[in-house]
């Protein structure tokens, strides 16, 4: 699931998948994109992202949703 502008590291928001090694996590993204937020009203709040970014958050969520399998997560 390559997608250079989606980074994990250990160091940086727990491990979370995040934009570009920054502190964006990529569940801000698809979160503030579901509440019905725009991609310019994004770029205009967190000046740092640029709008592939926004993109490739996209893009990480749908390969996601596209595993055969997903880690069981007790209730």
């Amino acid at each position: 699931m390559e997608q250079p502008r989606i980074t994990v590291q250990a160091d940086i928001c727990h491990g979370k998948p995040c934009v570009r090694g920054m502190r964006y996590p990529v569940s801000l993204v698809l979160e503030l994109l579901a509440a019905g937020m725009s991609h310019t009203d994004i770029l205009a709040d967190y000046p740092s992202l640029e709008e592939a970014d926004i993109r490739a958050c996209l893009v990480y969520a749908a390969r996601l949703s596209d595993l055969k399998t997903l880690p069981y997560a007790a209730s």
